[in-house]
Parts: structure tokens; sequence; C-alpha cells
């Protein structure tokens, strides 16, 4: 399997995070130390929220850049690392194109997305929930972890922005794009049977793909034009 990562977007974003973090709590303990010292001063209260409510904002940049770029391993990382073994007929792409991660090769176009949360993943009456993990995770989810979110919108939004990048080259003869939900917590438990896309566990992901090459291959000519578009080396 053939890796490429744009190295410069990963840099930037891991000291976004960083700062972004640092700068969260400067300004949290500042709201702090002006409520106690400035108590007798009317305007403490609205400076103490208003340095609450920034520093809320600031951590929340600090949080989504930290998953993604300041832990290690990196999301990245756990993606490739997870797909070793595969064929050098796959090209696995990090930050190069349309989306974030992008895997082409005999399994065909699949965008993967990436999820941190714990507790059950559901997906029931088309809707996504993260039941269970009781006042620890309500915690997480406002202090220390992105909430769920919307993964509907998000893979639709991805599945747009590549159809719309291939299809100047491809025109109507465009190959079908896939997009997994991939989960990285080993607290989580997966219950989307019925999901409009495949979600699964990390560890999962390289059978699946193996499994989808063997049952629905893409042809080696289609795999070769699409590559043909995208970056041919990493970015440094």
């Amino acid at each position: 399997m053939k890796i490429l990562s744009n190295e410069k977007v990963i840099k930037r974003n891991t000291q976004i995070g960083k700062y972004a973090s640092i700068a969260a709590l400067i300004i949290l303990a500042g709201g702090m130390v002006a409520s106690f010292t400035m108590q007798n001063n009317p305007n403490t209260v609205y400076l103490s929220f208003g340095a609450l409510m920034l520093g809320f904002v600031i951590s929340q940049f600090g949080i989504y850049f930290g998953n993604r770029f300041g832990r290690r391993p990196r999301i990245d990382e756990r993606i490739t690392a997870a797909l070793k073994g595969l064929t050098k007929d796959y090209t696995l792409y990090h930050y190069l194109a349309p989306v974030s991660h992008l895997l082409v090769g005999p399994a065909g176009v699949w965008i993967l997305e990436p999820y941190y949360q714990r507790g059950t993943i559901t997906y029931e009456k088309n809707r996504w929930r993260q039941k269970g993990g009781g006042f620890m995770l309500g915690y997480l989810k406002i202090f220390g972890q992105e909430g769920l979110g919307r993964p509907d919108l998000e893979v639709q939004a991805d599945l747009d922005g590549m159809r719309a990048a291939l299809k100047k080259s491809f025109g109507d003869d465009l190959p079908p794009l896939n997009a997994s939900l991939v989960f990285f917590d080993p607290r989580a438990e997966i219950q989307a049977d019925e999901a409009p896309h495949p979600t699964m566990k990390i560890d999962q992901l390289k059978d699946f793909l193996r499994k989808q090459a063997k049952e629905n291959p893409l042809a080696p000519e289609q795999v070769k034009r699409i590559t043909d578009l995208l970056p041919k080396e990493s970015v440094e």
C-alpha cells in the first residue's frame, strides 16, 4: 500500500491545537482570578462570564485539532497501521485529497470518516445517537470530547465534495464513491446495522475492505484513472 500525507497540514494543525488549548486555559484562569480579586467591581461578573465563554469556545478548537493532530499515534497514523498489509494496488491519502482520509484501490474509492466517541453508538429511525457512559460521558462531551454530531451530514458533504472533484474528469462515467464511519475508541459499541454507510471499529476495517475487493472489485483501469488525478507524492 502506498501512503501519501500532507505533512505541512499536519504540522500546522498540531500547532493550532496546542496553542488553542494553552490560550483557553490562560483565559479561563484569568477570568477566575478576576472574579476573586475584583469582587467590589460591578463589572467583574461580566468580565468573568466573558472570559468563561471565550475560553470555552477556544477550548473547543483545541479539542477539535487535538483529537486529530495532538494525540500520538495520530488518526492518520492509526488508519495507516490498521490498513498495513493491503497490497500495492492501494493508495492511502491523508489530507491530500478533497477529503481528509481517502483510500483508492481494488476495494473501490473509500472516504474514511474518523470518530473518537465512546459509549453505545446507534443508528435508529434515521438518526445517530450516542448512549451510555453516565455522568462521565456527559462531562466529556462538554469539556473533553466532541459530541457525535451529525455523521449523515458530514459524510454527505465529503461525498459531494469528492464527487464534484472527480466529475470534472469522469463526467457521467464516475465510479461509485463509498464512505465508512470508523470508530477508534475500543470502548465504543456499534449498533448500526441499518446505517446508510458501513460503520465499524478501526480494527475491522481491513477485513471489510478485503471482502469488498472480492465481492465488488474496482477495475484496475478505473483505479489508475482516479490516482492519476490525485497527488503523486507526499507534501513535506
